[in-house]
């Protein structure tokens, strides 16, 4: 059965850290480009940053990079996003998706809350 499990959202003040995770399992992760997209309050969904399936290639909301950081482990079918310098404007729902380049196969995780507040 296919997953995608994310974890380590929660509750940070401004300038706070936090890194979330995401396990895989029921496909072959290594040949799936990985994905961090959120959703805030009354907004769309959003492209936070990508890694492709090799881990060879990331790419970022543009305002992000440099505060956020994608990387995977194929070894362990994970894949994390290490977020600094949160600010208020982080606050949304943090989703994780795989996505195969090859079979158009999309998947969705069910998303980890993150709260940027004093």
């Amino acid at each position: 059965q296919l997953q995608l499990v994310e974890s380590g959202g929660g509750l940070v003040q401004p300038g706070g850290s936090l890194r979330l995770s995401c396990a895989a399992s029921g496909f072959t992760f290594s040949m799936y480009a990985m994905s961090w997209y959120r959703q805030a309050p009354g907004k769309e969904r959003e492209l936070v940053a990508t890694i492709n399936s090799a881990a060879g290639s990331t790419h970022y909301k543009g305002s992000l990079k440099g505060r956020f950081t994608i990387s995977r482990d194929n070894a362990k079918n994970t894949v994390h996003l290490q977020m600094n310098s949160l600010k208020p404007d982080d606050t949304a729902l943090y989703y994780c998706n795989a996505y195969s380049p090859v079979t158009e196969y999309d998947y969705w995780g069910q998303g980890t809350q993150v709260t940027v507040s004093s």
